[in-house]
């Protein structure tokens, strides 16, 4: 009954509220015979397979697989990307929190450097005027995990993962570092990557922070339309990837 409930919700809140409007719009429309209805008809499907679970994971699968988890991650340095952070929430010990994405990415950094003792640099600033500095967020909470301070090296003005890749590679090479252990998002691994070759470094990708299981099921809710929020990543890494070749 549950599951039900929730197919039903599903074209009943925004974004199927949309869609079952314009539905029943397309249906007035053939009923008149007005040939508008090709238009909404043809809005309405866009909109239901932009905002289908199962679209984006076919989008952002192939993001996600481009690059397998290393057995034994070499490397001289830990360089985690920031992805997103929040100004001035409250936290254990201080003020500002990093957000979903970039929290995961501290979390396998973290377990990184416990299995490896090797030197983390942060590379993440303030991207925008009502969020927190991504690279120094980070530093507070491993030296509260337990990192010590001058095992942590940060980058705190990249807004951007070129800029990411351009901070970065200064801090690198001013500390004589010659293999980065890549930590970012899955989806966000190949984009990251390229940047980086752009710039002459070339890093080992240890992605974290997966979106979707690697198995592909098929059910009911994959066919209710949500917030549409996966399809709208991996849009947007086509789209970087795109610009980066440029």
């Amino acid at each position: 009954m549950e599951y039900i409930i929730k197919f039903i919700y599903g074209f009943l809140l925004p974004p199927g509220l949309i869609v079952t409007l314009l539905m029943l719009l397309t249906i007035g429309l053939v009923r008149r015979r007005n040939k508008a209805w090709r238009w909404t008809g043809g809005l309405c499907i866009f909109i239901y397979v932009l905002c289908l679970p199962l679209t984006g994971i076919l989008l952002i699968h192939p993001l996600e697989t481009r690059y397998t988890l290393p057995a034994q991650p070499h490397g001289d340095v830990i360089l985690m990307l920031g992805g997103g952070a929040t100004l001035g929430t409250p936290d254990m010990n201080g003020r500002g929190q990093l957000s979903g994405d970039a929290a995961n990415r501290l979390l396998t950094t973290y377990r990184l450097y416990k299995g490896t003792h090797l030197p983390v640099l942060l590379s993440g600033g303030k991207v925008y005027p009502d969020s927190g500095v991504e690279a120094r967020i980070g530093r507070r909470q491993l030296i509260a995990l337990g990192v010590p301070p001058n095992k942590i090296l940060i980058e705190d003005k990249s807004i951007t993962t070129r800029t990411n890749a351009i901070n970065s590679k200064k801090i690198i090479d001013a500390h004589h570092l010659k293999q980065p252990i890549l930590v970012t998002s899955a989806f966000h691994m190949p984009r990251a990557v390229l940047n980086f070759d752009k710039v002459g470094i070339h890093v080992q990708p240890y992605p974290t922070d997966y979106l979707v299981s690697r198995q592909l099921a098929l059910y009911p809710g994959q066919f209710v339309p949500s917030s549409g929020d996966v399809t709208f990543t991996a849009l947007k890494e086509y789209v970087g990837l795109l610009a980066s070749e440029f």
